[in-house]
């Protein structure tokens, strides 16, 4: 059954830089070689999950039929960095579901396509060789799967853009989400004064640390 997410939440998610969310912060990130493969995009979803024991092709497109808007699927590769589950068709599959992204722990191709298809994808990066229509009955659909070092439960708010995949449960999120709403608020002002050429210890309040003074 797939989980709605709070409305009011994911509109504040949506406004808020995902790096400053990093600021408040420590777990959830996923491995900074899971990157965007098609620039220039933000992504808040609800995550739907696969893990594959073997490179199954039949096994993907299943994932793909249970799709819905919102859905970000999230597939764990169980390993193979070389065996490419998303590709053209699959991302123009998922887009017309509603999907808002793929996140891939693993590789990807056809990346003129993706590109092309517009459809947010994220991976370690790309390869030629594809997963095969081999139907295995080995995988394991919307059960918690490892992602660039993130445990992942179905259901979990994805966030992903150009710098990075953030996955957090709701009640996380809604705890720093005004903390950072407001950090995002304040930074134009300070970029403003440092542009001027305000010191960085007057605009950030600190004092410089004994040991870090010039003779």
């Amino acid at each position: 059954m797939h989980q709605t997410l709070d409305k009011s939440l994911v509109r504040a998610l949506e406004a808020v830089s995902f790096p400053t969310l990093g600021h408040f912060l420590e777990h959830g990130f996923a491995d900074s070689s899971i990157r965007a493969q098609v620039p220039n995009v933000k992504v808040v979803g609800r995550a739907v999950t696969l893990k594959l024991a073997s490179p199954d092709a039949i096994a993907v497109n299943r994932a793909l039929a249970e799709l819905v808007d919102g859905d970000v699927l999230v597939i764990d590769m169980n390993g193979d960095h070389s065996h490419a589950p998303v590709g053209a068709v699959t991302s123009c599959a998922a887009l017309a579901a509603g999907a808002k992204a793929i996140i891939v722990d693993g590789v990807v191709t056809d990346l003129l396509e993706l590109c092309e298809t517009g459809l947010p994808v994220f991976a370690r990066g790309t390869s030629l060789l594809t997963t095969k229509r081999l139907d295995a009955g080995d995988a394991a659909f919307n059960e918690p799967v490892l992602c660039g070092g993130v445990f992942v439960q179905p259901g979990a708010i994805v966030l992903a853009d150009d710098n990075g995949v953030l996955f957090l449960d709701a009640g996380t999120a809604a705890e720093v989400i005004e903390q950072a709403l407001a950090s995002d608020r304040a930074e134009p002002a300070l970029l403003a004064r440092l542009r001027a050429g305000e010191a960085l210890r007057e605009v950030l309040s600190f004092e410089a640390s004994p040991e870090h003074s010039r003779a």
